[in-house]
């Protein structure tokens, strides 16, 4: 069984951008292919990942958690591709990777449309 989020965005190919662009995730697909509304399949270490710009798919403001093996690897690299985490100052997690009191490591990121994906380090 694979449990495949759907995240909710209002400009797909800004969406698209800042996932692929910043993120490192892979488009597989975008239908139609310009637009909104729109659909699109994403791929980040052979996990899918979902967005819809359609009004029936969820709403925006949701967190995705994606597990990762090296947070702060990451963090560096997303920071040097455009990651700007000044949106939000006084969340230490959105600064850069945190040793949380339940025995993760992890940094959060907003997309343009406010949904958090929380990257998280056992």
């Amino acid at each position: 069984m694979a449990i495949i989020p759907t995240v909710k965005c209002s400009d797909m190919a800004r969406s698209v951008a800042f996932y692929t662009g910043v993120l490192d995730f892979e488009a597989r697909g975008i239908w139609p292919s310009e637009g909104d509304p729109a659909f699109a399949e994403l791929t980040r270490g052979g996990d899918l990942l979902f967005l819809s710009s359609h009004s029936g798919d969820g709403v925006v403001g949701q967190a995705v958690v994606v597990v990762v093996e090296d947070v702060d690897a990451l963090f560096a690299s997303f920071r040097s591709r455009g990651l700007d985490p000044s949106h939000k100052p006084d969340s230490p997690v959105h600064q850069g990777p945190v040793d949380q009191t339940w025995g993760t490591r992890e940094f959060y990121a907003d997309d343009p449309d406010g949904n958090t994906l929380r990257f998280v380090q056992a």
